[in-house]
């Protein structure tokens, strides 16, 4: 029963860094498999990780856009990764192409160098193989969004084979005014070699956007601003294009049965073209024009009386990089103890560039920025009924800065799972990253107008060494439990994200260690697969304000925290797969100027817990559904602006057929007014989720 389609359960990673074995991984690890996506009708990046708890998702976020995701406490904003590469391009990312998405949780620099300060996110994509087959599926929901996609594998030889991926669609992505997307994109694999010494396998994304983007909702008096969940504040011009394109070439060869060389290229490339309005501040208007209330303040004003200043975050941005993997496994012996081992060298190279533009309006006659300002404060417009698509729509764009950034990675590494007895295992790794970046900005701290207040470095460069370390103990004392102790570290640079502000360009990287308890289970002759653990993930020498746009390394934030999870089929007719976390996150040390001592992580619950399951009633009828809890975050580091929990309640009925399903799915069955992501800028915004949805889709095998 185990592997059969449709089973939720998976019970090992595509991660050539780890054990494809997970009870020899001290870390927790979540898979979310392609028959769990299609489940739930999750069609992006971001409905696939609504099933690991632990996870928080961030809108659209000053120079950000695309996917910007939390994970236990830290931003992963470059910590997403495909088939094992950084992907570290601004887009909205589809699961069209991807057969499951793998999170790692906990600091992993030793296996994937900078970042991964809560863990990774890896999606798998689909691969050729010699399984004649091809899938097609049409969908439409509620809103108005028609979906389809196709899937065909053809073997051309009994060593080879051809795949081909393909999704397009138009439409409302939410009950939401102003999130109309129109996407289409292929994705293609070949591979050659299969089942001999030598194995070849090229492929490639390529995926274009055509979004409305959403920046939510202002704060007011230390909540997202009580108006209809449809309320949105940006024009009906605005708009964000993405062109994505991802080619990979692997050749692996099996130099004995023991002894496997690999070698991975991969390159990508994102575009993103933004128009884009948000709502900057709440105020009043009089004949002065717009004044402002303070984040902080408290206002008994009525709504009706209260308008919103919108601010333009027009940019032109090309993210590329193309690296290089080699790395070495082998199986040997050390007298009584065996090895497996992996030896890796990994060359990569970043580039950044990003055109900034911004609109300069007024408001009520009065203009909304001061002379020679690049802020952007484009119009206002009422808090209530602000009728979007005409607001602001005439003032003129104009360049501002361009913003550019680079950086080389040369990196190598060891890592070595020995058994030291049947029951016994020592894991341990080195990694030695030395990480070159530079950045550039044409609008900067010695050009701009003092009004202006701008801290930009006009040029930096950064070089940063650094050794990653892992280590872990497993006790296995049978096939089917395991137990393990772990530790491990990982870095942030300065300019990580190749951007950076006064005093960056000179600091040590952020250094990260996390320490992990827990347990794995097989139960069911392995088709239901339970999990545990208790970590800390602490992060020293955090970057702490010290004056407008300047930073020092004078802060600690601490996470203690406990998950645990089971995946997988109780009877032949009964699935689940379910998910709760546990985050006690403080930050326990800052300057006195930053304001966060003591205050909790931005976009950081502490109780997350998901759920969902199936049952099949009859052999050709299926019934299930689940929840999502979420207990109540901030929206920024300063904890003035909360946001209340929610649980949100989904369900879904199929009729299936060897050949096809015809499946229903609910969405937000209580219709619960809840904030789906957070934005930390201009005092915290919070996007509203979608209200009562249905999808109906259909799926045909051939």
């Amino acid at each position: 029963m185990q592997g059969a389609r449709g089973d939720f359960n998976a019970n090992s990673s595509a991660l050539n860094k780890l054990s494809a074995d997970l009870h020899d991984v001290p870390q927790s690890v979540v898979v979310v498999n392609k028959a769990l996506m299609q489940s739930q009708g999750a069609s992006s990046l971001a409905d696939a990780l609504r099933n690991v708890a632990g996870i928080t998702l961030g809108g659209a976020e000053g120079g950000q856009i695309g996917n910007n995701i939390n994970l236990n406490g830290f931003s992963a904003r470059t910590d997403i990764y495909l088939d094992g590469f950084r992907d570290r391009g601004q887009y909205y990312r589809d699961t069209f192409a991807l057969e499951q998405v793998e999170v790692l949780m906990g600091p992993s620099s030793m296996l994937f160098g900078r970042g991964s300060t809560g863990g990774v996110i890896n999606q798998v994509t689909k691969k050729a193989n010699l399984k004649e087959s091809t899938e097609v599926s049409a969908s439409a929901t509620t809103n108005g969004l028609v979906r389809t996609t196709a899937d065909y594998n053809h073997p051309l030889s009994d060593t080879s084979a051809f795949r081909l991926s393909a999704m397009a669609q138009n439409g409302k992505a939410s009950t939401r005014d102003q999130t109309d997307v129109q996407d289409f994109g292929l994705a293609g694999s070949y591979v050659m070699g299969i089942g001999t010494p030598t194995e070849i396998t090229l492929s490639a994304l390529i995926q274009h956007n055509h979004d409305m983007p959403d920046y939510g909702v202002p704060p007011l008096n230390g909540h997202p601003v009580t108006v209809d969940r449809n309320t949105a504040y940006g024009l009906n011009s605005d708009h964000t294009n993405q062109d994505v394109a991802a080619l990979s070439a692997i050749v692996s060869h099996k130099i004995s049965p023991d002894v496997v060389l690999r070698n991975q290229t991969q390159f990508n490339y994102v575009r993103t073209s933004a128009v884009e309005t948000a709502p900057n501040t709440i105020g009043t208007v009089s004949a002065n024009g717009f004044t402002p209330l303070p984040v902080s303040a408290v206002s008994s004003l009525p709504l009706s009386s209260l308008y919103v200043r919108g601010q333009s975050h027009d940019r032109d941005i090309r993210d590329y990089s193309i690296f290089n993997q080699t790395e070495l496994s082998a199986k040997l012996n050390t007298g009584s103890i065996k090895h497996d081992v992996l030896v890796g060298v990994e060359l990569g190279h970043d580039g950044y560039d990003n055109q900034g533009y911004y609109r300069n309006g007024s408001c009520n006659g009065v203009a909304l920025n001061a002379p020679s300002t690049v802020a952007g404060y484009n119009d206002c417009v009422p808090l209530v009924n602000p009728g979007y698509s005409a607001a602001g729509s005439n003032v003129a764009s104009q360049p501002g800065n361009r913003a550019g950034g680079s950086a080389n990675t040369i990196a190598t590494y060891v890592n070595d799972t020995m058994t030291l007895a049947p029951e016994f295992k020592l894991v341990g790794g080195l990694r030695y990253d030395r990480y070159i970046a530079s950045i550039t900005n044409s609008l900067n701290a010695t050009n701009a107008p003092a009004a202006a207040k701008n801290t930009t470095l006009p040029y930096a460069q950064q070089t940063v060494n650094f050794t990653s370390v892992r280590l872990g103990g497993i006790w296995e004392p049978s096939a089917e439990q395991s137990y393990y102790l772990s530790y491990g570290t990982s870095f942030n640079p300065s300019l990580e994200q190749l951007t950076g502000t006064t005093g960056q360009q000179n600091l040590d990287p952020e250094k990260n260690r996390s320490y992990e308890l827990g347990g794995k289970w097989d139960l069911a002759n392995g088709n239901l697969s339970l999990n545990s653990a208790i970590f800390q993930i602490k992060k020293d020498n955090a970057r702490s304000l010290i004056a407008t746009g300047v930073y020092e390394l004078d802060g600690t934030v601490r996470v203690n925290g406990a998950r645990a999870g089971a995946t997988g089929r109780i009877t032949k007719d009964w699935q689940i797969a379910l998910g709760y976390t546990y985050l006690d996150a403080k930050i326990i040390q800052a300057s006195a100027l930053d304001g966060t001592l003591g205050k909790v992580p931005a976009n950081t619950p502490k109780n997350t817990l998901t759920s969902w399951t199936t049952y099949k009633l009859a052999p050709h009828w299926e019934i299930g559904g689940g929840a999502t809890y979420m207990s109540e975050r901030y929206a920024s580091n300063t904890n003035v602006v909360q946001v209340g929990g929610y649980t949100r309640w989904d369900a879904t009925v199929a009729y299936t057929q060897p050949k096809y399903d015809i499946r229903l799915n609910l969405f937000n069955l209580t219709n619960k007014m809840y904030y789906d992501a957070l934005i930390p800028s201009d005092g915290g915004r919070a996007v509203p989720g979608t209200g009562r949805t249905a999808l109906l889709s259909v799926n045909y095998r051939m």
